[in-house]
């Protein structure tokens, strides 16, 4: 095998799941991403960490040598590395993996290790295996196409809430909380949302009587963003395109089923000659 075959060959197994390589490779890096984060939080408890603090110091080491070896192979499977060092995924990888070896420089860093939960963002390729990854794209072109419309009913929920927050600023004294027309606003996006802190109650019976109508707003309110997305999920027909295929050269992704260019820079997604 020579070296351009087996930099598409890791390629594939690196970047993509449609094969059984991409797959186990994907599924033994959750594996260990798992781990890690498993390890971090098992190393916050004070008597786990008294008992096995060079255990777990062992394993953290050994899993970020895996994850720093899988960075240097995922820049040489591609044929522009700065395109995957700068980007997200290349961010996270990196963000994720430097904090142990900052650590050996700085005390109290070990904490950082949290980061590597960011890389579990890569279980949307496995689950692009089914038909999720490809429901989920039709998810966000669904609420891209309905953006004005959540906008417009977000910004009519602030006006509401700054026009019952002033009048509740009006009706209740300060002994219940109401000091100031700002907090009054707060009360009301916090009623309005039925989250309901209770930090903050009105006592009279026309204030009580106002936040009985808040609160029954509250529900429709709520239903309304669901059925702008919902109307705008079911009134388009979202073409779902369940492949991994990844641009070796731009490492662009979400191309057709049948693409063989890359839509973004017109490589050829499987030139392997």
């Amino acid at each position: 095998m020579n070296y351009k075959n087996f930099k598409h060959r890791l390629h594939e197994i690196i970047y993509e799941a449609d094969t059984r390589a991409g797959k186990v490779f994907d599924v033994l890096l959750l594996i260990f991403i798992l781990s890690s984060v498993l390890l971090v939080a098992l190393e916050s408890v004070n008597w786990i960490d008294d008992q096995f603090h060079t255990l777990l110091d062992t394993a953290e080491w050994i899993i970020t040598i895996i994850f720093s070896i899988e960075y240097l192979l995922r820049i040489i499977a591609v044929r522009k590395p700065i395109k995957y060092i700068l980007s997200p995924y290349g961010i996270i990888d990196l963000v994720s993996t430097a904090p142990k070896y900052i650590s050996l420089f700085f005390v109290g860093t070990q904490s950082l290790l949290a980061f590597r939960a960011l890389r579990l963002l890569r279980v949307f390729r496995i689950l692009k295996l089914t038909r999720f990854v490809g429901e989920s794209n039709s998810l966000v072109k669904a609420l891209a196409s309905s953006r004005t419309k959540i906008l417009v009913f977000m910004f009519s929920v602030v006006i509401l809430c700054i026009i019952f927050g002033t009048i509740m600023y009006m009706v209740e004294d300060d002994e219940s909380g109401f000091t100031s027309i700002p907090r009054s606003i707060y009360w009301c996006i916090v009623t309005m949302t039925t989250v309901g802190y209770g930090d903050i109650a009105p006592t009279s019976p026309l204030g009580q009587f106002i936040a009985s109508i808040i609160m029954v707003l509250g529900y429709g309110i709520i239903a309304v963003p669901t059925g702008i997305v919902s109307a705008e999920f079911t009134s388009q027909a979202f073409k779902v395109d369940k492949n991994t295929q990844a641009c070796p050269n731009c490492m662009t992704t979400q191309h057709k089923d049948e693409a063989k260019y890359c839509h973004q820079c017109g490589e050829i997604l499987n030139d392997v000659t």
